[in-house]
């Protein structure tokens, strides 16, 4: 990825920190944003101690849509173009669906569906311009399976794919790929906090519980799913777009429950 400039929301910590990392390994240069200025600050050490090119780290809101666009402008003059976007935001709270009342379903989509389409936008006439590009969003499980215990995750990323598929279809002559990667419970920082609320449990039999819900039986680690995008945002991949990756250690195969989510508060997915 030599020379290649990607951008990642919600590079600070996670899954996004993850990919930024190993794009910044594989010769990218990376400019990461997020809204904590102190974790944008540790996490622009950590992507500079692999990194092989430059890293730019930018103090952003995805909610903001004018703020969105001025980024998004902004790196592209700063590295004289873009050509990878990894779009990793915010997660919904969990219960079913009769549960929320039609509020809580707004809010949702301004929180985590338009963040994301605000951002592609912002990003695609650059990618045009580079005649070469690779479009990814962190979702959820929930865009490939559905989980009732996750209901707000399920419409707004069922919605993201219809998204990024017909976005995929506009884009395709122009050498811009868009694919969509659904992760099940991964150890982020984020995943830790939800797991030990209200739990006299330690994290670790938390962690354990949750993986026993998978073929593999256990939760996957954000440089798994960092693997993939990186996959995913390389020349290799050209071939693929339109996709929905599902990343869930087999959990599928047992059967999609919402039972390995053991707390009702901000959501895992």
């Amino acid at each position: 990825m030599t020379d290649k400039v990607a951008l990642v929301a919600g590079g600070s910590s996670g899954i996004g920190l993850a990919i930024a990392r190993e794009l910044a390994a594989e010769g990218a240069h990376v400019a990461i944003g997020a809204r904590d200025p102190g974790r944008l600050a540790i996490a622009e050490r950590a992507i500079k101690a692999v990194a092989r090119g430059r890293i730019h780290a930018t103090r952003v809101d995805i909610t903001d849509a004018a703020a969105v666009h001025r980024w998004v402008d902004e790196v592209a003059a700063e590295f004289g173009g873009l050509h990878i976007v990894a779009v990793s935001g915010g997660t919904p709270p969990t219960g079913s669906a009769a549960t929320f009342a039609s509020v809580a379903y707004r809010e949702a989509v301004d929180t985590v569906l338009m963040p994301a389409v605000e951002l592609a936008l912002a990003a695609v006439p650059h990618l045009r311009d580079a005649h070469w590009g690779r479009l990814l969003f962190i979702a959820s499980e929930t865009a490939a399976v559905p989980i009732s215990g996750l209901a707000l995750s399920g419409v707004t990323r069922a919605a993201l794919v219809r998204f990024a598929q017909s976005l995929a279809a506009d884009l395709g002559p122009d050498g811009v790929t868009v694919n969509v990667i659904a992760p099940s419970a991964t150890r982020t920082p984020l995943l830790e906090r939800v797991l030990t609320q209200g739990s006299t449990d330690g994290i670790d039999d938390q962690l354990a519980a949750v993986g026993r819900k998978t073929a593999v039986g256990r939760v996957a680690l954000p440089d798994e799913i960092a693997a993939l995008a990186a996959f995913l945002a390389g020349e290799r991949a050209g071939y693929i777009t339109g996709t929905v990756q599902l990343i869930d250690g087999g959990s599928s195969v047992l059967g999609a429950s919402s039972s390995h989510y053991t707390v009702s508060q901000e959501g895992t997915c």
